[in-house]
């Protein structure tokens, strides 16, 4: 650290400025020429111990401040810059360091700014839902990242893709695997193309849930993985060369607006294509209705995980054999939504998701335990949910596994259908789709205050909520 060299041009030229002191007064202040202090400003020479105790003996200034803390600062650029708006205007970390340390009340007005931008563009996504659900229609729209434009397609829409589960009977067909998809999907891949699957290490793969190696074909699976997962890799591996058409089309069928847009729906409907191959849609349909819908039985009869059998319950919307209409959505511990899909679309106006009450919260602090429960929403409209967490790939002694929580739903008129039913308690939880569009009042676990009513600035009276409102 000695040796570090500090160029601190900038925070000198605002210290005199602040003074407002010519650079000859504050170089003979300081006992060095002005010429060697224009340098100084311009960052072409470094400042040494020596004059910054004396700026700090002159100047009774914090040593410290002179070394600044840009590193907060350009973080909050790189935010700023990475915003669909400013789409291939991100300059590099050398250009963000010279516009934190060179003009630092420029750069906090322009992360301002951004965050107001951001304030108000989430208050006109949360008004957009309210008309929407109104029956109002709205134009409101922002610029949006490949994977916004992508999530906003998919929960909009049911999750069903006839033309993929077509595809994967046909090739379940001509698998044939019995009781051993696995096995069946590996014979298959070296047997038509040549590829040979592997299971490696952790450290080998310390990143990679697969890899495919072209040079030498082979697919790498990580050891991290459990069984069914493992499973899912090798058919999601399989499904983008068998079913390779089928995902196509129903990818084009979306009217993506970009490359990569297209590759995150591609890459997700082959994860939805795996689930149609290991859960193969007749059986899966027959056997839910008989199991009445217990998701941890029939985890168990196919052999795959809660979260995939979770899954599939959703895309049970086949003509002439639909399922009960789930939706579902799965969160992690800081509650940022992961995926939200439904078997009719996710109900945004009728549901929303993101109220802090639904017990999917509360899964993680019962890991592994089913909660079910009814939950009321303002107009009277209620759900049946059931909440579970669900872990990731393992971890070694010291990571932190991956935890995260899904929830599954559906209309209370299903309750008899489902084995949950029996167990709900006769009180109805009251929620709201979104605090900022929820008017209940006294709701002790509100975030925010609701953009449909003026806040109550009453000194006199201080209510349950965090944010009262009239």
């Amino acid at each position: 650290m000695a040796d570090q060299k500090i160029f601190a041009g900038p925070r000198i030229r605002r210290l005199r400025m602040e003074r407002s002191l010519t650079q000859t007064a504050m170089a003979e202040g300081l006992g060095i020429s002005p010429s060697y202090l224009n340098l100084i400003e311009r960052n072409q020479r470094p400042i040494t111990v020596q004059l910054i105790l004396k700026l700090a003996s002159v100047y009774k200034i914090d040593p410290h401040a002179l070394q600044g803390e840009t590193r907060g600062s350009v973080a909050a650029l790189k935010e700023v810059f990475s915003d669909p708006l400013l789409a291939g205007e991100l300059p590099g970390d050398q250009e963000l360091i010279d516009l934190a340390e060179a003009a630092p009340n420029a750069a906090a007005a322009m992360q301002k700014l951004f965050r107001a931008y951001r304030e108000q563009a989430e208050r006109l996504s949360d008004l957009n839902a309210l008309l929407a659900g109104g029956g109002r229609a709205t134009t409101l729209s922002g610029a949006r990242l490949p994977v916004d434009e992508v999530r906003d397609v998919f929960e909009r829409r049911p999750w069903h893709f006839a033309g993929i589960e077509e595809a994967a009977e046909a090739f379940t067909a001509e698998l044939a695997p019995g009781d051993d998809l696995f096995a069946a999907l590996k014979a298959w891949l070296r047997k038509e193309h040549g590829i040979s699957v592997r299971l490696l290490p952790a450290d080998t793969m310390p990143n990679w849930r697969r890899r495919y190696d072209r040079h030498s074909q082979r697919l790498f699976l990580s050891e991290r993985l459990s069984r069914p997962e493992q499973v899912r890799e090798v058919a999601m591996e399989a499904s983008l060369i068998r079913l390779r058409d089928a995902l196509v089309l129903e990818v084009d069928a979306l009217k993506l607006g970009s490359d990569e847009a297209r590759r995150l729906a591609r890459f997700e409907l082959a994860r939805y294509a795996a689930l149609a191959l290991m859960l193969p849609y007749a059986p899966f349909h027959l056997a839910a209705g008989r199991a009445r819908y217990d998701v941890a039985v029939l985890a168990s009869r196919f052999g795959v995980s809660f979260e995939q059998a979770a899954s599939r319950l959703i895309t049970l919307q086949r003509s002439g054999a639909t399922g009960v209409p789930f939706f579902l959505m799965e969160i992690d511990s800081a509650g940022n939504r992961l995926r939200r899909l439904g078997a009719q679309g996710f109900p945004h106006a009728a549901f929303g998701g993101a109220c802090p009450k639904l017990a999917v919260h509360d899964a993680f602090a019962e890991p592994g335990r089913v909660l079910a429960e009814t939950v009321e929403m303002p107009d009277g409209a209620a759900f049946l949910t059931i909440a579970r967490t669900v872990d990731g790939p393992q971890g070694g002694f010291e990571e932190r596994p991956r935890r995260t929580a899904i929830l599954l739903g559906c209309d209370i008129a299903f309750r008899d259908q489902l084995v949950y039913g029996a167990a709900l308690s006769g009180n109805a939880v009251p929620i709201g789709p979104l605090c900022r569009l929820c008017e209940r009042a006294g709701c002790l676990a509100r975030a925010e205050p609701p953009v449909t009513r003026p806040l109550g600035l009453d000194e006199m009276v201080t209510g349950l909520s965090a944010f009262d409102f009239q």
